[in-house]
């Protein structure tokens, strides 16, 4: 029986099917097969008599010379720091975030800054036009204007330009636009992605090059592409924040030369991205006296950051009340609403809740567990927290049973909030073990006999 000419790979999880699924056997996703080319095939067969490959002989861990790699700074400390101190040459980081997020932005200012410390750079656009380019380059400075750039979306041709002109660090501005045309499918597909990928990995494993990938990403704010795409590269960032806001969060999501535990802050201005080294400064000068409003505590990476947490409870006659949540998981704040009225005796079953972090930012620890409960506490008996002149901060996990649990970092939690003369905090301790002890500290009398949100 002959062989049919294509195949269907999923653009989700690149499975391969010989035929059409509605739902993909791999991932159980809707929709998602997509009809390719198949390979053609090689001719693997050993001759006869041929010896098999040759065994190589193990080497103990402890003997393996490992030199430190200097790394190339982008001049945006913010940037170096989520990358663990800098881009190494020869690896592959890739960079998402939505439209108008700030992505090319962000490396037309490094690539600026490297050509500036005598690097060469390359930039690769395969979106816009090289006179596109630089009218978004001249409002960031004479650096980004001394950057050589290229159009093109052919594979073939940029490799080639690479090999040419070797680079220390090369922007490809987008990866889903390439092409190959040893390929059939479209640009973006799961074929064409991996194949880009792939070639451009190893053009920079064996040249030295430093190559970052600018991905687009889905509605729901993951990636687009395969995701052999994220297990290929290096390390993934991934720039988050909302258009309408100043404020932009990048954060690395995987980094095989760093910690992922870092997040850098950005505001978005005229000239460009600027680096915001003292976030906290700015959101506690912004923080209301207001009722339902509370300081976070919360540690970005390792650094510290005091962020506003606003809560709004109203009355409603829609069932279900809604439960609207920003900067802040909303499987999370429907549990710390839970712990509040069975523990706390605070219930909001006949309201519509709203929990917002000011500035767009987003924190997905537990540790601002505490300040969203004391949040919406306040907003529900119409009492400001703190002294009256001076905010509350707060941070802790709340347990399913009421408890207040530890929170990493706790003294650099404390040292910050200190830094700016806050109205006390409040954070798990012998003196404040459960959520009541900790409302009875915070509210005072308020916190006195439970009565529900009407």
């Amino acid at each position: 029986m002959a062989r049919s000419p294509s195949l269907f790979v999923c653009s989700s999880c690149a499975h391969e099917s010989v035929k059409w699924h509605g739902r993909c056997p791999g991932c159980e996703q809707w929709d998602t097969l997509v009809e390719e080319a198949r390979p053609p095939a090689t001719a693997s067969h050993r001759k006869a008599g041929s010896r098999g490959p040759r065994p190589l002989t193990p080497v103990v861990l402890g003997q393996v010379q490992a030199p430190r790699v200097p790394r190339l700074s982008t001049g945006i400390g913010e940037l170096d720091r989520v990358l663990g101190g800098g881009i190494v040459p020869g690896s592959l980081v890739l960079l998402g975030g939505s439209p108008g997020i700030g992505k090319s932005t962000i490396t037309a200012s490094a690539l600026g800054n490297l050509a500036a410390a005598g690097h060469r750079v390359l930039y690769v656009s395969g979106e816009e036009s090289a006179a596109q380019v630089r009218l978004r380059a001249e409002r960031l400075g004479a650096g980004a204007l001394a950057v050589p750039i290229v159009a093109e979306t052919d594979l073939d041709t940029v490799l080639a330009t690479v090999e040419s002109e070797r680079p220390d660090v090369c922007v490809v501005d987008s990866v889903q636009v390439l092409h190959a045309a040893s390929l059939t499918g479209a640009p973006g597909s799961v074929g064409q992605v991996r194949e880009v990928a792939g070639r451009l990995m190893r053009v920079a494993k064996e040249r030295g090059i430093a190559v970052v990938l600018v991905g687009h990403v889905t509605k729901e704010g993951a990636l687009a592409g395969p995701r052999v795409l994220e297990h290929l590269v290096d390390c993934v960032l991934s720039f988050e924040g909302e258009r309408e806001r100043t404020y932009r969060t990048l954060r690395a999501l995987k980094n095989r030369f760093g910690s992922t535990n870092e997040a850098g802050v950005f505001e978005m201005r005229d000239e460009g991205l600027v680096e915001v080294e003292d976030a906290s400064a700015r959101f506690v000068a912004e923080a209301t006296r207001a009722p339902g409003s509370v300081v976070l505590c919360a540690m970005e990476g390792s650094r510290p950051l005091l962020v506003e947490v606003q809560a709004l409870v109203a009355p409603t006659e829609l069932v279900p009340p809604r439960r609207m949540a920003n900067g802040v998981d909303r499987n999370r704040l429907a549990l710390v609403l839970a712990v509040l009225a069975r523990h706390a005796g605070i219930g909001v079953g006949s309201a519509d809740v709203f929990v917002s972090l000011a500035g767009g930012v987003r924190v997905d620890e537990p540790g601002a567990d505490l300040a969203v409960a004391l949040a919406v506490a306040s907003a529900v008996r119409g009492v400001p927290l703190g002294d009256g002149t001076r905010p509350l901060a707060a941070f802790g996990e709340l347990g399913l049973t009421g408890e207040l649990r530890h929170a990493a970092h706790p003294d650099r939690r404390l040292a910050e909030a200190g830094k700016f003369g806050l109205g006390g905090v409040l954070c798990p301790g012998e003196r404040l073990p459960t959520l009541r002890s900790a409302l009875r500290s915070a509210l005072g009398d308020a916190a006195g006999p439970a009565r529900r949100a009407a």
